[in-house]
């Protein structure tokens, strides 16, 4: 048995790894031009594997669409690609996982929160931990809770003490929000 060094084992992954993704880096450069900018800009190639292309759609029409299409489109491809292809598999599956896909979205500031209270004084910042038992640690929450919701409006269904963003935004507190839009 002969034994091969590490650098020539990943020498030889090496090499295999840019063999395989040569192909989906040449399918990538004329992804565009073969399928055109219209289904280029609701399609986005994900990989080869086992000589098989998968293609993400926007939407499930977009991927029947590109079914019924798929033998001739193929042919296009296997023109331009070293090693040919043998099937496409379309899906809306990873479509919106694709980072160029998510939006960017302004972060919320605390202020701007339907729930945000102002700036709460924690009446226990000055004492130093101690070990309570859970009814202890509970009894505490419970009561902090009370003086938080102290003078606070009352949502109309549930009589819970509420923030007022959120009256204002959904006219009932959150978890009755949440539950009508069930």
């Amino acid at each position: 048995m002969s034994l091969k060094s590490v650098n020539d084992i990943l020498g030889v992954l090496e090499q295999q790894a840019k063999w395989q993704e040569q192909p989906f880096s040449l399918l990538l450069e004329y992804w565009a031009e073969i399928v055109g900018t219209v289904i280029a800009a609701h399609t986005r190639p994900l990989s080869i594997q086992r000589d098989v292309l998968r293609v993400a759609t926007s939407s499930s029409a977009w991927a029947q669409n590109m079914t019924f299409r798929r033998q001739n489109l193929l042919l296009k491809l296997n023109e331009k690609l070293p090693t040919p292809l043998v099937d496409i598999r379309f899906s809306t599956a990873e479509w919106r996982s694709l980072p160029e896909i998510a939006p960017q979205q302004q972060p919320i500031l605390l202020q701007e929160h339907p729930s945000y209270l102002g700036h709460v004084r924690n009446s226990h910042s000055d004492v130093t931990p101690t070990i309570k038992s859970a009814n202890t640690v509970f009894g505490d929450w419970a009561k902090t809770m009370q003086k938080r919701s102290l003078g606070l409006p009352l949502c109309p269904q549930c009589q819970c003490p509420t923030p007022p963003g959120e009256l204002q935004r959904w006219d009932v507190c959150s978890f009755c929000a949440a539950k009508q839009s069930k």
